[in-house]
């Protein structure tokens, strides 16, 4: 592969590799390694997949490794990028750099330095040679091959205490906790959709916000997910609930806050359909902050307008200031989470082939 950068700069946002558009929306990337000078070239070591993607695409391969495989390969062949074309979302990588283009404006990275891209595969022009493994549990591909970071790129060096795959999974839903704790008021009542790594993360966010006020709820499906929330003590209730099922999810809610409902509801999950659930939820001139890339916000436009419920909807932005020291500050703080999140997360968790 040629390492070289070429004497001048492209467009900051990338449009030179998106035929004069925006990359994450253009179908397709121009992922040629020979980089503008304004550029930053990566070896790729690790894809990160979002959660609703990965669920996507195990789904319609149903389960089969080697059709997962194929799957990715296809779309990054296809399309220059990660861009599940079905859910629209990518996720993030991990990698080592190969070239620094003179104009990039971080110049104290050096070849060999280990880094997390902070946006979207959806956006980030990507060459695979060849992919190695597939954890469908953790939505991590072990990959050889290269990508692109543009000028506005953001990126963190990967921290040398915390377990590679950990920190690729805590880089990938940093959004999530670092908007949660600026959104929780004092005395809220918090509801939680979703209890995966973001899910899991912002419950930590939003205890660190209401400190001793208010209360804390947190709703999957999954029985084992449920129990393992609530052994780390940090929701005050937990739901064992369908969060596609609109009228049950607001029955519990209704309920456990006598009729009050949720000030603040984070919907984190991965599934599609869960937009009834969340407004249902959330009281009159409450906030939703949609975390999902599973929502489709006409529907819950056109669903909040048919209930009648006046509430505020927030679109999770995947970067937010001081996100990654938020994240990262959530787990060094709290071993329950870094404990967790080890276990799940492993580098010894076992990859398909």
């Amino acid at each position: 592969m040629p390492v070289r950068a070429r004497a001048t700069k492209g467009c900051p946002f990338g449009s030179h590799r998106a035929n004069g558009g925006l990359p994450q929306a253009a179908e397709s990337l121009d992922a040629n390694p020979t980089i503008w000078s304004n550029e930053l070239l990566i070896d790729v070591e690790i894809l990160n997949l979002d959660s609703s993607s990965m669920r996507q695409i195990t789904e319609i391969c149903d389960q089969d490794i080697e059709g997962i495989v194929k799957r990715i390969g296809e779309i990054v062949r296809a399309r220059g990028k990660m861009h599940n074309p079905v859910t629209g979302s990518g996720g993030v990588l991990i990698g080592r750099v190969a070239l620094v283009g003179p104009d990039f404006p971080e110049q104290t990275l050096h070849v060999g330095d280990r880094i997390c891209t902070l946006v979207s595969l959806s956006l980030t022009p990507l060459v695979l040679e060849r992919i190695d493994a597939v954890d469908c549990r953790s939505g991590q591909v072990v990959v050889c091959g290269h990508a692109v970071l543009f000028e506005t790129g953001l990126f963190s060096r990967v921290p040398p205490d915390i377990p590679l795959s950990v920190s690729l999974a805590l880089f990938d839903v940093a959004g999530a906790p670092g908007t949660v704790v600026k959104t929780v008021r004092p005395n809220d009542t918090v509801c939680i959709l979703g209890s995966g790594k973001a899910g899991v993360l912002s419950l930590f966010a939003a205890r660190e916000a209401l400190g001793q006020t208010g209360r804390l709820i947190a709703i999957d499906h999954s029985a084992k997910v449920v129990d393992s929330v609530r052994a780390l003590g940090v929701a005050d209730e937990t739901f064992c609930l369908d969060v596609r099922d609109s009228i049950a999810v607001f029955a519990a809610l209704s309920k456990a806050t006598d009729g009050m409902l949720a000030d603040l509801t984070v919907n984190t999950t991965n599934i599609a359909g869960t937009e009834g659930a969340s407004i249902l939820v959330t009281k009159d001139r409450g906030r939703i902050l949609f975390f999902s890339m599973a929502t489709s916000f006409t529907r819950a436009a056109l669903t909040a307008e048919g209930f009648g419920r006046d509430v505020q909807m927030l679109i999770g932005n995947g970067y937010t200031s001081g996100w990654v020291d938020t994240t990262l500050r959530l787990y060094r703080d709290n071993v329950g989470l870094s404990n967790f999140l080890n276990r799940v997360f492993s580098e010894e968790a076992p990859l398909g082939t």
